[in-house]
């Protein structure tokens, strides 16, 4: 990972999410809260109606992660918040885009990645970050 600088883009990816993917999640997850399936539902407690599982999206994050890293356990931490919710139409899908971006450059050679995770242009994760050691990992330092 030698010649990163602060800033630099290391990855972009878009996902799609749909109520299927919903509904395997939620059996997936056994998180079946009516606001993920239930139009009806989550527009009475004041929601615009069916939002995604907040840990599918950080999955999804996480996913684009693992994929540009190549190797899973490269990844050392990673964590986020969740910021806002992410409405999923019916029928339709609601794209969500993923950046990775190079946060810092540490001393031992990890890299902390910044990850944007935005649909329709806002942040659906807040400090959306994870620290990455090296390709090869520390034997190959």
């Amino acid at each position: 990972m030698s010649g990163l600088t602060v800033g630099d883009v290391l990855f972009t990816a878009t996902a799609e999410l749909d109520r299927a993917r919903l509904v395997r999640y939620a059996g997936a997850s056994r998180d079946f809260n009516p606001i993920h399936w239930n139009d009806l539902f989550a527009e009475q407690v004041g929601l615009p109606g069916v939002i995604a599982h907040g840990m599918l999206t950080m999955g999804l994050a996480a996913g684009a992660l693992e994929e540009w890293a190549g190797d899973p356990g490269r990844i050392r931490s990673f964590g986020t918040r969740f910021s806002r919710t992410i409405p999923v139409p019916n029928p339709g899908v609601a794209t969500v885009e993923i950046q990775g971006r190079v946060g810092v450059v540490n001393e031992d050679g990890t890299i902390r990645v910044d990850l944007a995770v935005t649909f329709e242009g806002r942040g659906v994760l807040a400090k959306c970050q994870a620290v990455v050691s090296p390709q090869g990992g520390p034997e190959a330092r």
